[in-house]
Formats: C-alpha cells, structure tokens, sequence
C-alpha cells in the first residue's frame, strides 16, 4: 500500500529526510518512532502530497505522488499533528462539510458521516460546537474527518499528543481497530505507543531510518556486560569477529557493552578472549527494553555524524 524509495526533502543545505525507503503491506499498522525534528511530519506530507519531495520516489494505493497527487489524496486519509477543525460549526456539519469536499453525494454523506461518528465514539457530539469540545474529542472528530470516504490509507501525526491517560487509552484502542479495514502509518515519539498499537517500528533519527523490526523483536534485543583486561582495541577486534555480536561499546576503561543477537552466545565471547590471551574477568547477560533501545539506536547515529 506505501512503498518508498530513496525519499529526500532538503530545504537549501537542510535535509528535512534523506535517503528514505521502507515499505508497508495493506492492513499494517506501522509507527513512525523518534525524536522531535527526525524528519515523521516531513515525512507524512510528503507522502500525504502536500508537500513534494526533493528526490526519490513514493507510491500510496499504487499511485505515485508526484505524478497523481490528487489520486493519491483521495486514496489517503489524513490525521496533522494541529487537527484542521472548523472551531464554529458543529461536529455533524463539519464532517459533512468535509464529506462534500470529498466527492460524496448527498445520498452517502449522511450515511458516512453515521458511520464515522458511530465509529470513532460521537454520536452523542453530533450537535455540540466544536470549540466547546474537549482536546480529546476535537481529535476524534479529526479522525472522523481523516476516516470519511473509507480512504484505505490512514496517515496519523502525533494523533494521541496532548490527551490525558483515559483519552489515549480510548484512541489507541480506536486505531487498533482501524487495522481491519486501512493501512494506518503513525508517527509518535512515545516508546508504549508503538507497542500497544504498531505491528512494525520504523525508528527515524536526523532524516534517516537507523532500525526498522517488529516491537516484540526490539523490545527483546540482548546485551552483554562485559569487563576484560588487555588492549580496548584488541578487545573490541576480537568481539567483533564473534557470530552474533551486533555491536560493541566500551563504557569505560575495561567495560564493554555488547549487542547480541543471543545471550546464550556468552560461551562464545568468553572462548574468543581466551583463545587470544584475554584476561575475562565479569560477563553479564541483560535483556534491553524497548527504551534501552530507542536510545542506543539514536545515541549510535549521533556518534556516527560526529
């Protein structure tokens, strides 16, 4: 349903997202992750067609965005971190309003709009001015507008920022659901969102993806606490060589931080320092969550742009 390819957006020397590809298949739920400014809001206009891409390429619903923009719009319903409500009208003739900008005829717009207030918890909001709503049902009537033609691409900025705990209980549960009928990508910078909602994590740091993986398989990333003497430099030679360490770091004089695939492979790292003299004297398995590894992952990247 999205596929993307080499994705760049610069604005003069700036590179808002360089050298993006990543693709999801109908029926996921994808999270963008990462920090304010990793290029998720570039990222979704982009591919929304408002805003059109420096290089690269993007397709939504078979449609490319720079040669079928209003395909492509209509194919996608759209959730902007700042929900575009019209403060003054009331929640039923809004979503008309927007159901009438849609293409619908008279005949369905009464019926669509039924269905995503029934489906997005408004029914009883119908008649009440949008200004005198709360934050979180002003999102719910974003939602609704971003849900009304039945788009099969659903793209959400942020779509829980600013909720109180019971209020993002209630739209992460909504999202969810929407699985079963759209594509939904959303962007979010809260490690517990990804999840509870996402079947897939796209991490994104300074415009690029540095890891992409189910929540289940990042959250049960392995580490090894290792203290050894000798050489930093032979040490840090010799783990890498080892079958399934995926990184190593040396925290301070002595200590080392691995990134494993497996703890179990503790026999192996202890086998390779022997085997070339090394003097191993702690090794710790430690499982990292999630968080652990949201920050390793962003703290990697910034120490490879240094």
């Amino acid at each position: 349903m999205i596929e993307v390819e080499g994705l760049t957006k610069s604005y003069g020397a700036f590179h808002a997202i360089n050298g993006v590809s990543f693709k999801i298949d109908k029926g996921e739920i994808v999270g963008f992750l990462g920090p304010n400014g990793a290029g998720k809001t570039t990222t979704m206009r982009v591919l929304t067609a408002y805003h059109p891409a420096t290089s690269g390429s993007a397709r939504v619903a078979g449609f490319d965005v720079h040669t079928h923009p209003l395909e492509v719009k209509r194919n996608v319903g759209y959730l902007p971190e700042s929900v575009p409500l019209y403060l003054e009208m009331q929640v039923r003739k809004y979503l008309r309003y927007v159901a009438n900008i849609k293409g619908l005829s008279k005949t369905e717009r009464n019926h669509e709009v039924d269905r995503v207030m029934e489906r997005t918890g408004l029914e009883d909001m119908a008649g009440r001015i949008i200004r005198n709503l709360s934050k979180g049902y002003r999102q719910r009537v974003g939602l609704a507008q971003a849900l009304i033609g039945s788009p099969p691409v659903l793209v959400l900025d942020e779509p829980t920022v600013g909720l109180d705990p019971k209020q993002i209980v209630s739209i992460r549960q909504t999202i969810k659901d929407l699985a079963h009928d759209h594509t939904v990508l959303l962007s979010t910078h809260i490690l517990p969102e990804v999840s509870m909602i996402c079947r897939r994590v796209l991490i994104l740091h300074r415009g690029r993806i540095v890891a992409e993986d189910t929540p289940e398989n990042l959250d049960s990333q392995h580490t090894l606490l290792l203290q050894a003497e000798g050489s930093s430099e032979r040490v840090r030679e010799l783990l890498s060589l080892v079958d399934g360490v995926t990184g190593v770091q040396e925290t301070s004089s002595g200590h080392y931080t691995l990134n494993v695939t497996d703890d179990t492979i503790s026999g192996q790292v202890s086998k390779a320092l022997a085997g070339a003299g090394m003097t191993l004297t702690g090794l710790t398995a430690q499982q990292r969550s999630l968080e652990d590894l949201f920050i390793d992952v962003i703290s990697r990247d910034e120490g490879n742009a240094a």
